[in-house]
């Protein structure tokens, strides 16, 4: 896997990550983001274009260094500063309380540790502050989620440890976070097994 992760798997990412149907639910997720913003899962930096005029400076975390051959040209000639670091989400330096608005869009399927991850973003937003997030996940429909069980083991492991059947307002409620909104929909042209999207926010009492 090492040869694929490294040299393929950047690529398809960032072809998946492209496509035009996650335009509109980036705009909807990103337009509430405000204040101090730390984006969670930067990837390849396609959230960028997304941020509403408001927004001029981002903080941002990924793990993977094979990514920055698209995040970091992005970077250098996007509108919206970004102060980039490789980092973990289960492991974040910022003080408590730092955080007027915690973005994650497509992220939370491949946290190794998703519930320290949310625990971290629940102690870095400061209390009013907001986590918005747009991801994927297991469907209601037993019939899509009967194969999303069956494929799970191989997009893992050819998807850079992405679940298909993380379930994400369980997931944020169990934070300690409040949920505010939730959207339930399948995204359109796009297999239902990937395409089942919960798009919200939650908050820091």
């Amino acid at each position: 896997m090492g040869l694929y992760h490294h040299c393929v798997f950047p690529y398809l990412l960032d072809l998946a990550m492209g496509s035009r149907v996650f335009d509109k639910p980036r705009r909807r997720t990103l337009a509430r983001a405000s204040g101090r913003i730390l984006e969670i899962g930067f990837g390849t930096g396609r959230n960028l274009p997304h941020y509403p005029p408001g927004v001029s400076r981002i903080e941002a975390i990924d793990p993977d260094t094979d990514l920055d051959r698209f995040s970091l040209p992005r970077i250098a000639t996007s509108r919206v500063a970004v102060d980039f670091h490789h980092l973990n989400a289960e492991h974040l330096p910022f003080a408590g309380d730092s955080f007027d608005s915690v973005v994650c869009t497509l992220t939370l399927c491949s946290i190794p540790d998703v519930v320290h991850a949310l625990g971290e973003i629940h102690r870095v937003l400061k209390p009013g502050g907001q986590f918005l997030f747009l991801e994927h996940g297991l469907s209601p429909d037993a019939r899509v989620a009967r194969w999303q069980h069956r494929l799970n083991p191989i997009q893992n492991r050819l998807g850079g440890g992405c679940h298909l059947i993380r379930e994400t307002v369980p997931l944020v409620a169990g934070s300690g976070l409040h949920l505010r909104d939730a959207e339930h929909y399948y995204l359109r042209r796009v297999p239902r097994f990937v395409g089942y999207m919960t798009e919200g926010s939650a908050l820091k009492s």
